[in-house]
């Protein structure tokens, strides 16, 4: 059963713009943090932005910094990435996930989309 269901990625140029969405199926997780993390092909999984439940406060990692804005709109149970400035390395399978404490380790999430592609062209 799913529970996250991410949207909004596809293809686009490089210096472009996508925003991302993920919203919660089947139950809410409006008290937990939320956090979007990528995978390239060949590549590992990595953090990508975190945020608080209730928005506070968030988290990114260095090579998306002043490029990309998470959000959450707790009434819609959805997380948002706002990603500008994109670059062809940030192509990659983009998924969101929901952990109970707010922080940047993966293994801490445990519930988790099935992934929306992004591609950037250069």
């Amino acid at each position: 059963q799913v529970q996250l269901v991410e949207s909004g990625g596809g293809l686009v140029q490089a210096g472009g713009s996508l925003r991302l969405s993920c919203a919660a199926s089947g139950r809410t997780f409006t008290s937990y943090a939320k956090g979007w993390f990528r995978q390239a092909p060949g590549k590992e999984r990595e953090f990508v932005a975190a945020i608080t439940w209730r928005g506070a406060s968030t988290d990114y990692a260095d090579s998306v910094k002043g490029r990309f804005t998470i959000s959450r709109d707790n009434a819609k149970d959805t997380v948002y990435l706002q990603m500008n400035s994109l670059e062809p390395e940030d192509t990659a399978v983009y998924y969101c996930a929901a952990a109970p404490l707010f922080g940047t380790t993966m293994s801490i999430y445990r519930h988790w989309g099935q992934g929306t592609q992004v591609t950037v062209s250069s």
